[in-house]
């Protein structure tokens, strides 16, 4: 792989990353945990998210424009370069999402403000909702998604696999970090398994809008297995019935002994193997979203 196309995937990958864990964090505690918004551990995902999309935005529009230039990735920040990426249709689209996650900044800026009281005020959640929207639409308009013979459909499947995604990884981070680092009983009881809920929805809109993506871009079982592109789909699915048999062992503890957990307010010993399932999970999602990155930038007939 040129150099230049490894650090396109790279900042894709971040990009992804901090996709996931700002849209699924301001998800989360919109939804589920408004609470959370004044506390370290879930601001702290959506700081990491917000930063992690920007400059995964900003290096990836001056990488992609390097990479069609053939020219090194040391490129990314020429003046001639960034002219002629705002000249694309590429260009323009990351333009509009670097402004997005600018916007992004505002919203979080006001949660890291005001917290619960924002987190449950109409107008943030309209803000927060239409960058979110935003945020997940020009992912998709740089994509596979737009070459197939049903752009509409395969566009609506690509918008709904990134906002189950998010919605998926997102909370696990949120969960990780903020709720089961307290190990409050109160915020266990209740929010576990909403979460656990909002999860298995999640995971059934990512398989099924997949499978669309899937059939839609590579059009023939043979070509899962002669192309590049679709042995990197194999190895993201692989990874992924990896995590979801991880995520199933979750939510297994949830039913099985998460009533125990809140009786024993919280303690670290029965809280623990839940903990370290979650961890799994949310570690095991990174080699996903680099895989995602891979297909993004393949060309599904090689």
């Amino acid at each position: 792989m040129e150099p230049v196309k490894a650090w396109y995937v790279l900042a894709r990958t971040v990009d992804y990353a901090g996709l996931t864990l700002f849209a699924g964090g301001l998800l989360f505690l919109a939804v589920l945990w408004p609470a959370g918004a004044g506390h370290r551990g879930a601001r702290s995902v959506l700081v990491a998210g917000w930063l992690l999309g920007l400059l995964g935005t900003l290096a990836g529009l001056g990488l992609q424009a390097a990479w069609a230039a053939q020219r090194p990735p040391g490129d990314l920040l020429a003046l001639d370069l960034l002219g002629q990426a705002l000249d694309s249709q590429f260009g323009r689209i990351w333009f509009a999402r670097a402004l997005l996650w600018l916007l992004g900044g505002v919203v979080l800026a006001w949660l890291l403000q005001r917290g619960r009281v924002a987190a449950t005020a109409l107008p943030w959640r309209v803000g927060a909702g239409a960058v979110l929207l935003g945020l997940l639409r020009t992912t998709g308009l740089t994509g596979h998604a737009v070459e197939s013979t049903r752009p509409w459909l395969t566009q609506l499947a690509d918008l709904a696999h990134l906002a189950g995604a998010s919605a998926w990884i997102g909370g696990l981070a949120v969960l990780l970090f903020g709720v089961l680092a307290r190990r409050d009983p109160e915020e266990l009881a209740t929010v576990v398994p909403r979460y656990s809920k909002l999860a298995m929805t999640s995971v059934a809109v990512v398989v099924t809008a997949g499978v669309v993506l899937a059939w839609q871009t590579i059009g023939s079982i043979g070509r899962v297995f002669s192309t590049t592109y679709g042995q990197t789909l194999l190895v993201k699915l692989a990874v992924l019935a990896v995590v979801l048999l991880i995520a199933q062992a979750s939510r297994s503890w949830v039913g099985r002994r998460l009533d125990f957990a809140v009786v024993l307010r919280g303690d670290a010993g029965t809280v623990r193997p839940f903990v370290y399932s979650v961890a799994a999970e949310t570690t095991l999602v990174l080699v996903v979203l680099l895989a995602a990155s891979f297909l993004v930038t393949a060309s599904p007939g090689r």
